[in-house]
């Protein structure tokens, strides 16, 4: 992905590692990424809008090293682009509300969820806890975590 040096300093926030990966469609390590492994309840959200992507009652662990989910929080939240790069014919998955290099799908998720595994890049996301939604007013999503 190309981006000028206005778009650049629009994203200032972001450490070169964010931007490596989210604007210039990088790939963090496996296993060595903030979210892998996360546990905790609550919602991954576009690191550039802050928009909802992704639940973590929708991640599992797919033995990756990269956050794995089989569905987005919402359909319209991210698109499917076909990915040639690394001599390969992958589906990249982009954010909408940013457009920013999210990570890959694969069709090789639970069965009885889908089928899908929508494989995130940690340095693409921000994870906002459940107990702490209403600080980010995405309250609306608070039933996603209740027993």
């Amino acid at each position: 992905m190309f981006q000028d040096n206005a778009h650049r300093q629009e994203l200032s926030h972001l450490t070169d590692e964010q931007y490596r990966v989210s604007q210039e469609g990088g790939t963090e390590p496996a296993f060595d990424n903030d979210y892998w492994d996360n546990e905790q309840p609550g919602l991954y959200v576009d690191l550039v809008t802050g928009e909802p992507l992704f639940a973590s009652t929708d991640k599992y662990d797919s033995g990756t090293g990269w956050p794995s989910f089989t569905k987005p929080i919402s359909r319209d939240a991210v698109r499917v682009a076909f990915d040639n790069s690394h001599g390969m014919v992958r589906q990249e998955v982009l954010s909408e509300s940013s457009g920013s290099h999210l990570g890959h799908l694969f069709g090789d998720g639970p069965t009885e969820a889908g089928g899908e595994r929508y494989c995130m890049n940690s340095a693409s996301l921000k994870f906002i806890a459940a107990d702490n939604l209403d600080a980010y007013g995405l309250q609306e999503y608070a039933s996603l975590f209740e027993e």
